[in-house]
């Protein structure tokens, strides 16, 4: 391993992220997802075959195209733009002006070092400007984020400005507690660790706000 490969491998190891926005070469979108679909078909192939895996088994003939499938249309839909959630806001008509807040999002992500998953939950709060925004349109967020290679600094950071942007306030914050298989399954394999990030904009930098958020997400929820 030469020195640049050990430099790179070092990143993984440590999570380190090196772009506060998901690295997208701008040929991305050139192959339809179908294009993508059979390319990737081709290259996951390639992969079992060089592990010795036997492709005519039963069991195995549809992998790659499973495989496939999942990158393009599932675990990495979120870097297709044109599935973007619509921020669509309303005015706050019932002049709501304390703190709103989603939390216990599931979140399904996958790092970006190993291409294993990061499982965990997202809290996310807002104070409305004078536009409120469905509360199913947050989890649609965190999920359109969270479909691509990810950092989880990054991703806390991503779904706070879209929230911002949507709502035309900084009153936004996000805490995400996550697992990430890669830490769990390999490497130092710690299976109780979690990994907690978080994000405060506006009104959510000052101590009380965000103290009241953060109770917020301690409450246990019942029904």
């Amino acid at each position: 391993m030469n020195k640049n490969e050990e430099f790179l491998d070092e990143i993984g190891d440590n999570h380190i992220g090196t772009n506060a926005q998901n690295p997208i070469r701008k040929d991305a979108f050139d192959l339809s997802d179908d294009q993508k679909i059979e390319s990737i078909k081709k290259d996951v192939e390639k992969i079992l075959h060089t592990l010795g895996i036997d492709l005519a088994d039963d069991s195995l003939k549809g992998t790659p195209n499973r495989v496939a499938k999942m990158f393009v249309k599932e675990l990495f839909g979120g870097l297709n733009p044109s599935k973007k959630p619509k921020g669509s806001t309303f005015e706050n008509n019932y002049k709501y002006g304390e703190m709103l807040v989603e939390k216990n999002i599931t979140l399904y992500s996958t790092c970006e070092h190993h291409l294993l998953p990061i499982i965990g939950r997202a809290h996310v709060a807002y104070i409305s400007n004078g536009q409120v925004i469905g509360l199913s349109k947050m989890n649609r967020i965190v999920d359109y984020y969270a479909k691509r290679p990810q950092v989880q600094e990054r991703l806390t950071m991503q779904i706070v400005q879209e929230m911002q942007i949507a709502l035309g306030t900084e009153n936004v914050a996000c805490v995400i507690d996550a697992k990430h298989l890669c830490v769990n399954s390999r490497g130092i394999r710690d299976t109780e660790s979690s990994t907690v990030t978080s994000e405060f904009g506006g009104k959510f930098k000052e101590e009380q706000t965000r103290r009241e958020f953060l109770d917020y997400i301690k409450m246990d929820t019942k029904f």
